[in-house]
């Protein structure tokens, strides 16, 4: 019960108290005794000087999960002024648990970290030298030694638990795609065969052709729901060139037009080369906005327009003035659409037409093959 007490306050209080034992402990004579020594200076008897130096090497270890860089500066200063004034103290063992906390916690600009880290050490070296210190090379040498221990055993702890945090996002994605698969698999085979069933009772007329679009759309989603979901489990591999592309939104404008939507396509230029994520991209602008006209302005006429240049595809569908607009929904798709073009370096806009219907622009800039 302690234990899980104290594992559940916030870091920044476990760790400050961790700073504050160091600090306590810092002077205690027998520790004192056995503090860090570096250069071997004259030994100075504690001071004002000596106390900051103490608290600069403890107390900033509080938020050393949050600004590892920041507290190892803070007490690689501390521990600097205590080796030139000849100072001694337990506190040292703090410049220890900041390159810990360095090498596992600091995210960025981890190589300009290291070479600061090993130039400031190389100056004090040069400082206590100067000062008139005894301890010679291999001193030195074996006591930057033992520190980087401490830093790449920080960064070997990072490495370990990425690791196991990409083991369990991986296991979730696959337990998150098993349950797509038999959830909504079975629903969406399911009115695949209703509607099949259906249009043969139905016979020949509209009302079958609806039904076949229905058929044909259900299959097409079940087709695309496996290959996206080889995204989601590892297992399941998505063949890239069975994904969607720009190659197939006529394809998607027939079988909208087919479904009652007055669907016009208008493509200008020559089809670039892009990635496939990029194509795949292209295609799901299309795609969302075509939803949206069918779920908010049924019957009203939609256009298309795809325009080709070497260096981009820009994507235009203008919908006619909606029954209810595409506020009324939840806003993902639209969001989802905007993060996946922007991710490419495109930019979409989506927003009410000067004719008062709906109007979603896209350019997508051309990639590689990725």
């Amino acid at each position: 019960m302690p234990l899980g007490w104290w594992r559940s306050r916030p870091v920044v209080i476990r760790d400050g108290l961790g700073g504050l034992v160091l600090l306590a402990l810092a002077f205690v004579p027998p520790l004192a005794a056995a503090g860090t020594r570096l250069g071997e200076l004259p030994r100075r008897p504690a001071d004002v000087l000596a106390v900051l130096a103490a608290v600069a090497m403890t107390l900033p270890l509080a938020v050393r999960r949050r600004w590892p860089s920041a507290v190892l500066v803070a007490a690689g200063t501390g521990f600097a002024v205590q080796e030139l004034r000849g100072y001694q103290s337990f506190a040292g063992a703090g410049l220890i648990v900041a390159l810990y906390s360095a090498g596992l916690y600091q995210r960025r600009f981890r190589g300009p970290l290291v070479v600061a880290t090993v130039v400031a050490y190389v100056g004090l070296c040069s400082a206590l030298r100067a000062a008139g210190s005894t301890a010679r090379l291999p001193d030195y040498l074996i006591f930057v030694v033992l520190l980087g221990l401490a830093a790449v055993g920080g960064a070997i702890v990072r490495k370990r638990r990425s690791e196991d945090s990409e083991q369990a996002r991986a296991a979730e994605r696959a337990r998150i795609a098993r349950e797509l698969h038999d959830v909504v698999t079975h629903h969406v085979t399911a009115i695949v065969v209703q509607a099949n069933a259906a249009r043969f009772v139905a016979g020949p007329g509209p009302a079958a052709d609806t039904l076949k679009v229905i058929g044909d759309t259900g299959r097409q989603a079940l087709t695309e729901l496996r290959d996206l979901l080889g995204v989601l489990d590892p297992t399941r591999p998505a063949p890239r060139d069975r994904l969607p592309g720009l190659g197939q939104v006529g394809e998607l404008v027939a079988s909208t037009r087919a479904a009652g939507q007055p669907v016009t396509l208008a493509e200008a230029g020559t089809p670039p080369e892009m990635g496939a994520g990029r194509e795949l991209a292209a295609y799901r602008v299309v795609q969302e906005s075509l939803t949206n006209a069918l779920k908010y302005a049924a019957g009203q006429p939609t256009a298309v327009e795809l325009t080709y240049r070497p260096d981009a595809v820009t994507i235009t569908v203008h919908t006619g003035r909606a029954s209810t607009g595409p506020g009324g929904g939840s806003g993902r798709g639209l969001a989802g659409l905007r993060e996946r073009v922007e991710l490419f370096g495109g930019e979409l806009t989506a927003g009410p037409g000067a004719d008062g219907g709906f109007l979603v622009h896209a350019r997508v800039p051309v990639g590689g093959t990725a």
